[in-house]
Formats: C-alpha cells, structure tokens, sequence
C-alpha cells in the first residue's frame, strides 16, 4: 500500500492547501502544485526510485488534479459531483490494485523513523505504514469535507455555493453551525480510536453526535416547521447524510490501516 500511502498524504495536502487559500484566484492551482510536489517529495525520501514506482506515482497525479479541478467545479456549479468523486474513488483503487507491485519503502524517511522512536510509533515502524496514517488523517480533514458536501449536493441536500454577487438562498447547513470543524474532529477521534484497539469507543462517538445533535433539531421542529426559510426536514436530511457519509469516510479509512 505504499503508493497509496504516497497519493493520499498528497490528496490530503492539496486540500488542505485549496482550504487555506479560500476564493484566490490562484488557490486550484497552488492546491495542484503542493500535492504534485508532495507525491513528488515523498517519491524521493521514501527511496521509491525503480522504475515503476517512478511511473505509477507520476501517473497517480493526474486524479488527484482530476478531483481538485472537478471538486471545486461541482461545489460551485452543482454538476460533476459524481465525477469528482469517481476520480477520487478511481485514483485509490488502481493504487491498491497494483500495489503488489510497489518496492518496499525506506530512504531518508525510513532512516530518520529508526532514529527518532517516536512516540505511538517506536521502533521498527514501517514507513509505508506510517505514511499510510499520515495520509489519511490529513485525508479525514479537508478531504473528507469535500467528499461530504459532494454528496449532499449529489441527493439535493445542500445547493451549490454561488458567486459572491449571486444569491444561494439559505442552506440547511446555515442551521447547524460547526459542522466543518466538528466533523474532521470527529473523524479523527474515530479514526484514533479504532488504531488504538478502542472499538467500542469509537462507536460511542458517533452515538453522541446524535444524541447532541437531536435536541436541536427537534426544538427547531418545535418552534417552526420551516427555518429561516428552509424547511425542517431539509435540515434533517442534512444532517443525517452528512453525518453518515462522513463516519462512512473514517470506517473506510480504519479499514484501510488494517
């Protein structure tokens, strides 16, 4: 799995960096840029120098540009969605399909994991596995916001974020603020939760997510079927698909570490 590992740590960091730019001009193509130079960077320390693992991880780009062009463009035209997230789903599997044939990572990064122990990490960690769990934490923060919103734009639960000098009328999710920050969070404490062997601890968080969330939602249902214009039942199915399709993302990311 090592050149996974590689494309998700540069998926990881392309988003992060699109996030970080917000709505500059230039953000598509500085997101681009770092995850190209990411896979490219990490090519190098990880010692994968054969001549396939040149070929497969240089090819590996050309998704992660397909899922940052055809991701930005879905959110902002609400077309594509399921094309972005067929680059994204396409880019991991012919990685894992091949990866029999991946060279074994090391190099520098091998070489400094043996030296510095690591905390949670000790010695005679592999670097492919390390690198996996780097990958997808960073995948389970930006990534997995995008994926998200993808897919409510998919079933018609969220609308397309419109120009600045055009009106999108409100969003369900004007109704439930945090999402954005709660969900990586969350996704991450499950995520550690399940590397930790804390299984049953995991599961309590998603079951309190719900039982935060729902008293919420039932005293605006309470006051008013209709929410600052948007409907009850709309929020609901908000939040009820969002919050699935982003525990899907981290039970599919600890299924991957396995």
């Amino acid at each position: 799995m090592t050149w996974l590992a590689v494309w998700l740590v540069g998926v990881g960091v392309a988003d992060l960096v699109r996030a970080g730019a917000g709505t500059r001009p230039t953000a598509l193509r500085l997101a681009m840029a770092a995850g190209a130079a990411t896979v490219a960077v990490l090519t190098g320390l990880t010692a994968l120098v054969a001549p396939v693992d040149i070929v497969v991880l240089a090819a590996s780009v050309v998704p992660l540009v397909l899922w940052v062009r055809l991701s930005e463009q879905a959110t902002t035209t609400g077309s594509g969605h399921w094309s972005a997230l067929a680059s994204l789903a396409a880019g991991a599997a012919w990685l894992v399909a091949l990866s029999g044939w991946a060279s074994p990572a090391g190099g520098a990064l091998g070489r400094w994991l043996e030296w510095a122990d690591l905390p949670l990490v000790g010695l005679g960690a592999q670097p492919s596995q390390v690198l996996l769990v780097v990958g997808l934490l960073l995948v389970n923060l930006a990534t997995a916001n995008i994926v998200v919103r993808l897919v409510l734009l998919g079933v018609g639960a969220m609308r397309p974020v419109l120009p600045l000098d055009a009106d999108s009328g409100p969003q369900p999710s004007d109704q439930l603020r945090g999402g954005r920050l709660l969900g990586p969070m969350e996704r991450v404490l499950i995520l550690g939760l399940g590397l930790a062997g804390q299984l049953t601890a995991a599961g309590l968080v998603i079951a309190a997510k719900g039982l935060i969330r729902f008293p919420e939602l039932q005293a605006k249902r309470d006051d008013r079927s209709s929410v600052d214009g948007v409907g009850i039942d709309a929020v609901t199915e908000y939040f009820l698909v969002g919050s699935f399709v982003s525990w899907l993302v981290a039970l599919v990311s600890l299924a991957l570490t396995r």
